[in-house]
């Protein structure tokens, strides 16, 4: 369906702006969904993205700014979603021995197990997204969607 049609713009739009609305339209789509495949787990999106960049240290701590610059959304607050992954007990926190200003971050079985599960979930979801492109064409969406957001 057509952007007009979603947004119900009488409105002739020039296709930068569709592109945008587009864009934002569904990234939100995306957003839905991934939303429902971790209800069931009681974690946002943010912490399942905080316990991935930890599962990607195999085994090693990281540090705050290690997470921060990682994350997807750069504007989260790292130090909350810590807390909460604490709260879960998903992962440790501990001052670093070496530099006391630096706090250590690091994911815990449990916090494993929790991505163990959600894996084929996660495939799942993703598979569901890409099944109305063949290779070639996601190949493409991900070549122009990259030099669309490279700013000159």
């Amino acid at each position: 369906m057509r952007i007009e049609e979603i947004i119900k713009s009488n409105v002739t739009m020039d296709d930068a702006k569709k592109v945008i609305l587009n864009v934002l339209y569904t990234q939100n789509v995306i957003s839905d969904k991934f939303n429902e495949v971790l209800k069931p787990y009681d974690i946002s999106v943010e912490q399942y993205n905080v316990l991935r960049i930890l599962r990607g240290q195999k085994g090693c701590p990281a540090n705050m700014c290690v997470i921060q610059e990682r994350m997807i959304a750069k504007n989260s607050n790292t130090t909350r979603l810590i807390d909460k992954l604490l709260l879960k007990d998903l992962v440790t926190r501990e001052v670093c021995p070496e530099n006391r200003r630096k706090i250590e971050v690091q994911i815990v079985t449990k916090g494993l197990e929790l991505l163990e599960e959600l894996d084929p979930k996660v495939i799942e979801h993703e598979k569901l997204f890409a099944s109305n492109l063949t290779p070639s064409e996601l190949l493409q969406l991900n070549s122009l969607l990259e030099k669309y957001r490279t700013q000159k």
